[in-house]
């Protein structure tokens, strides 16, 4: 970790593959979302971490005031954990480049980071113009979300020091790392007395585009697989177009 100004309270953490049309535009508004709710300009900053980008999402990321660092092997988990590794505040937040918090959703982190009671959270989320089955799931995830104390890896806060001492994200995970997390995080904090927070109040605008560039019979055909193959399923890149093909 870098020495930090004691100004410097959070350290926001955006996984990116060729994620050119939507990188500026997700900076911007996390700068201005973050600004509104209170924290002032010296208060956080931005790293960029790109996951071997094949477009200009690095150079548009640098151009928008973000810092940018590299992550060869394909992995949102890994992609996560080096960005974490650059970070230099007190609590992380890991964001999809494609989400897009308002100010109300962070006055609500922002309230979470000052809760003594609070080690890590995440947040419900909300989509627009999608399937019907999409919306569904969505509200089932929140629900579970909810339920479990389950972060979803669009939006997960926690304290730098928990995350180091956990080991970051699982990289033997290509998705559902975030559960896995939830569940480790949750454990490291019970010890201490210290709990997860899901915000609901102001949930999480998240893209639906998988729901719009995969076919219903894609996505069937993936939860078929998961169900056949459960053991490797989530740590097998292979069986996860979903998330590894690049479609965009």
């Amino acid at each position: 970790m870098n020495a930090s100004s004691p100004a410097l309270r959070l350290s926001v953490v955006i996984p990116a593959y060729n994620e050119e049309k939507l990188i500026t535009g997700t900076i911007e508004g996390l700068r201005v979302s973050l600004v509104d709710a209170g924290l002032a300009a010296d208060g956080f900053e931005i790293i960029v971490c790109d996951n071997a980008s094949s477009d200009a999402t690095a150079r548009l990321a640098a151009a928008a005031g973000a810092r940018v660092v590299f992550e060869p092997e394909r992995q949102i988990a890994r992609a996560r954990n080096s960005g974490a590794a650059r970070a230099r505040a007190p609590w992380l937040l890991f964001l999809d480049a494609d989400s897009w918090p308002d100010a109300p959703l962070m006055a609500d982190l922002l309230a979470a980071m000052a809760d003594p009671r609070v080690v890590a959270g995440g947040c419900t989320m909300r989509m627009q113009a999608v399937p019907r089955a999409m919306q569904a799931g969505v509200r089932l995830w929140n629900l579970t979300s909810r339920l479990c104390r389950w972060a979803a890896g669009a939006f997960i806060f926690c304290r730098s020091d928990a995350f180091r001492a956990i080991g970051g994200f699982g990289q033997e995970f290509y998705v559902a790392e975030e559960i896995d997390f939830s569940r480790r995080i949750k454990r490291w904090g019970s010890r201490r007395r210290l709990g997860l927070r899901i915000l609901h109040r102001h949930p999480l605008l998240t893209s639906g585009r998988k729901g719009v560039l995969y076919s219903q019979r894609e996505i069937a055909s993936l939860l078929l697989c998961m169900l056949r193959h459960p053991r490797s399923f989530f740590r097998d890149r292979r069986l996860l177009p979903l998330w590894y093909d690049g479609r965009r």
